[in-house]
């Protein structure tokens, strides 16, 4: 599946986007707020998460900027199954020189806009570390809404865990998609 905005081309990565992953997510400020990310960050983890085939109704993309003359990759974001089952999480990640320039909430409505028409999900958790402020105004912007809880979740680049707030998104309000959607 593929996706575009009016600056963001969303596609799946390719064995052959190794060295660029590794350098756009190799930063310790990205990937100490991420779940899954190892920290450093190198070559072999972004070919091993290329290498990864996932379920199509758990799509991952890679964002580029675009329309530039060579499309720059500058994030990621997808959706995964949650911690139980029939749950299914948001999570996203972007280099830092792109920080505040609105490119998370961009790549955000479209792939809410696939869970909601494509992938025909009902709800949508994310969550973002308490020291990560930013994600959540991304979040509530999406949409997504707290849901009262704040846990203690695993971020393999600490080490260990880290106080994070939880999410949720009804995909049942009845809204269209804003963005020309591919597949």
């Amino acid at each position: 599946m593929f996706a575009r905005t009016k600056r963001l081309t969303l596609r799946p990565g390719w064995p052959e986007d190794a060295a660029a992953l590794a350098q756009a997510i190799g930063h310790p400020q990205v990937v100490d707020k991420l779940a899954r990310a190892p920290w450093p960050y190198a070559l072999g983890d972004a070919e091993r998460f290329l290498a990864t085939r996932g379920d199509p109704t758990e799509p991952r993309f890679l964002v580029f900027e675009s329309p530039t003359e060579a499309p720059r990759l500058v994030g990621g974001i997808g959706i995964q199954p949650g911690e139980q089952s029939g749950q299914y999480d948001l999570g996203y990640w972007f280099t830092p020189d792109t920080w505040g320039r609105g490119y998370a909430t961009e790549a955000g409505r479209q792939v809410v806009e696939i869970a909601r028409h494509a992938l025909g999900l009902k709800r949508l958790h994310a969550f973002h570390f308490t020291d990560n402020p930013a994600s959540g105004r991304v979040l509530v912007k999406l949409g997504f809404r707290p849901n009262g809880r704040v846990e203690q979740r695993q971020s393999l680049a600490r080490g260990g865990t880290a106080q994070s707030v939880m999410l949720e998104l009804d995909l049942e309000d009845g809204r269209s998609c804003e963005e020309l959607l591919a597949a």
